[in-house]
């Protein structure tokens, strides 16, 4: 079982944490992969519309009579085939949600932390709480961690706190999740990770 160093927000190593075998999950790339797609493609409002030759106002006269004028025969105004009418086959709306086995999506996620972890990019803390909510303080944190040169920054919590919510607000390379809503979307996008003790204790509990 791999043995993750648990820093305080000074960045100095305070005690380890014993993680489970399901951090140290490896090639499990193309799992990780699926479950992204799949957060992506319930994330999809599938709103999209074009209007047909029945949708489209207007064509109800036919524009000559069938036969003997020299043209091509025409029902209607509102073919596709002329300016003005219908589209063909175009994009309509639908759902494109799909669900992953619970298994398959859980696993992903430990191994995409896993992946996180052996490049380095997951920091456990023994704790994180401010008495009131200062952007500036949560940000000197973050220096102190040496994650303010990482790009984005997820912060992963046991349970909600508003202080730190609201710290990270004005902060737009920083988010702050529970660690019962974490996915593997949120765990790939971000450059690295900041987890609590708690809230590793509480991704341990989740079964496989």
């Amino acid at each position: 079982m791999p043995a993750i160093e648990i820093k305080d927000i000074n960045n100095k190593v305070v005690s380890n944490f014993e993680a489970s075998e399901r951090f140290a999950l490896s090639g499990k790339e193309s799992l990780i992969h699926e479950a992204v797609v799949n957060y992506l493609a319930n994330q999809r409002q599938g709103t999209h519309a074009t209007k047909t030759k029945g949708l489209v106002s207007g064509g109800g006269k036919k524009p000559w009579k069938q036969k003997h004028t020299g043209r091509a025969r025409s029902g209607s105004l509102r073919s596709p085939l002329w300016r003005g009418g219908g589209t063909i086959f175009g994009p309509q709306p639908r759902d494109y949600s799909y669900e992953m086995p619970k298994t398959a999506r859980r696993t992903a996620l430990f191994a995409a932390l896993s992946k996180k972890l052996a490049d380095g990019e997951l920091t456990v803390l023994d704790g994180l709480t401010m008495e009131k909510p200062r952007t500036k303080e949560l940000a000197g944190i973050l220096k102190g961690l040496g994650a303010d040169k990482e790009g984005s920054v997820l912060i992963v919590l046991a349970n909600p706190d508003e202080q730190i919510l609201r710290s990270a607000r004005n902060m737009p390379r920083v988010s702050v999740m529970q660690a019962g809503d974490l996915n593997v979307y949120d765990v790939v996008v971000h450059n690295k990770v900041l987890a609590t003790r708690q809230a590793m204790e509480t991704l341990e509990a989740r079964p496989l």
